[in-house]
């Protein structure tokens, strides 16, 4: 039996997940946020006067908005938001942020972990996180800082490549 997926804007805990996973990188610059329930709970930016004619619809609609991650249960039965790598396009990032030289950041967009050789520049404040960009300010993904190595220093979580190379 399938279960009917369910539109609706984001609740106040729902939001105060996405702001404080923000606020890890920086400042939140969007405030309006709806919800497609279904195996989990998808979250997606939505323009806020598109957003009130969809409400007033009778219909539902079939897509609106920039996903920007999940919100799911973690294995302590905590409930999170996991961005993914559009969402930092909605953050003002000012920590947690590295920038790759170019041939590291061809690297990262391939799916490889990149080397402390590679990082031109980056700022690490706490969250083992950090937004991935390229020199010309473009983001590339999320990677997971490794200071203890100089090989892997940054590892792939995910990146602007993955969608290509995923197997259908």
């Amino acid at each position: 039996m399938e279960r009917e997926l369910k539109y609706r804007r984001a609740s106040a805990w729902e939001y105060d997940l996405i702001l404080r996973e923000a606020e890890k990188y920086g400042e939140l610059r969007h405030h309006t946020f709806a919800v497609v329930e279904g195996r989990f709970r998808d979250v997606y930016a939505v323009n806020e006067r598109v957003w009130r004619e969809i409400e007033g619809l009778k219909m539902k609609p079939y897509a609106y908005g920039t996903f920007v991650g999940t919100i799911k249960v973690d294995k302590n039965l905590v409930e999170k938001f996991y961005p993914n790598v559009e969402f930092f396009y909605f953050v003002d990032v000012q920590k947690n942020y590295a920038v790759l030289t170019p041939k590291a950041g061809f690297l990262f967009t391939t799916g490889k972990d990149v080397p402390r050789s590679g990082v031109r520049s980056y700022n690490w404040q706490g969250t083992k996180k950090l937004v991935i960009y390229d020199e010309n300010g473009i983001i590339l993904g999320i990677g997971r800082i490794n200071p203890e190595s100089r090989k892997k220093f940054i590892l792939n979580v995910t990146d602007i490549g993955e969608f290509i190379r995923r197997n259908r």
